[in-house]
């Protein structure tokens, strides 16, 4: 390119360095970036910045994705060629932001991986030998019976817990939302028995459900390295992590009742398409739900006459 539109992108990555206080890791990216931009359009014979379109943009974009960059690092250079059109067009270089409504696409989401039914129950139904091992079991109990968040069963206090209407109140979950759960019985059974040993391990002042061996509430780190310990100590050896918990949930129950929206209520989700992507059944359960019920997938019964013709 024009050895006036390289003098651009030095003052462009100057400003950010004195005015925006980048980064030194944030510079190097957005230089690099914008000379990706700069080879393309010096392959297309384009000299100056004011001669960049948006169907440049876009097929410089297209030819990046085909590289095989990830959707998030082409978000990024995205990001760093907007920035730098901005400054063009606050420096009356340019008379428009080609990149402005230019979109990465959409990188696709990673489905955490769940557990079968058999491996909960190896998870789940292994003898305890502590106290503590005790309260872990009623809380991946938990996890399970209600498929709630990391972060809301370390929030939950004593009293959020009715055991005679077998029911969990969650007061903080995403988005500040509080609802009601349902709990079945072997977490019941498991909180039971971990509420007689609760006492044991207790500051008077603390209200949390579950406490460490110093009688404080239990974080959300201990909480995983304890699932950690007791998979170890059980002779499990993937590694299983509280959020699978929670998937394995979500999977069996929409697996047996094929209610999306109840499942979207239980484990919280504002959107049923979060649900949707978080969920997943399997095809050939899908399949024969969709010959039994559609009317244009049944089978025609032929008269006996005309199927012997």
């Amino acid at each position: 390119m024009h050895s006036d539109s390289k003098r651009m992108l030095t003052e462009f990555i100057t400003q950010l360095n004195i005015e925006k206080r980048a980064s030194p890791h944030t510079l190097l990216n957005y230089q690099r970036d914008i000379i990706q931009l700069e080879q393309y359009c010096s392959k297309q014979n384009i000299i100056l910045w004011i001669d960049v379109t948006q169907t440049d943009i876009r097929s410089h974009i297209a030819n990046r994705h085909r590289t095989g960059l990830s959707s998030k690092t082409i978000q990024r250079e995205l990001s760093a060629i907007r920035s730098f059109f901005n400054f063009l067009l606050k420096t009356n270089i340019v008379e428009n932001n080609p990149a402005q409504h230019i979109k990465a696409p959409k990188q696709a989401r990673k489905l955490p991986k769940s557990l079968d039914v058999d491996q909960i129950n190896g998870l789940l139904d292994a003898l305890t030998t502590s106290s503590l091992e005790i309260r872990d079991l009623a809380m991946f109990e938990l996890f399970y019976s209600a498929g709630i968040r990391l972060t809301e069963l370390s929030s939950l206090n004593l009293n959020d817990v009715d055991l005679a209407d077998k029911t969990i109140l969650i007061r903080s979950g995403k988005g500040n939302k509080s609802r009601i759960l349902p709990i079945g019985n072997k977490a019941i059974n498991a909180i039971t028995l971990w509420l007689k040993h609760r006492a044991n391990h207790l500051v008077p002042t603390e209200s949390a459900l579950f406490t460490s061996n110093r009688g404080t509430r239990l974080g959300q780190r201990s909480i995983e390295l304890r699932l950690n310990i007791w998979c170890k100590k059980k002779g499990i050896n993937e590694k299983i992590h509280p959020h699978m918990l929670r998937h394995s949930f979500a999977s069996h129950l929409l697996e047996s009742s094929q209610d999306l929206r109840a499942v979207q209520e239980l484990l919280g989700h504002s959107n049923i398409s979060t649900t949707q992507i978080y969920t997943h059944l399997d095809f050939q359960h899908l399949a024969n739900i969709y010959d039994k019920s559609h009317p244009r997938a049944k089978k025609i019964v032929l008269p006996l006459s005309l199927s012997k013709q």
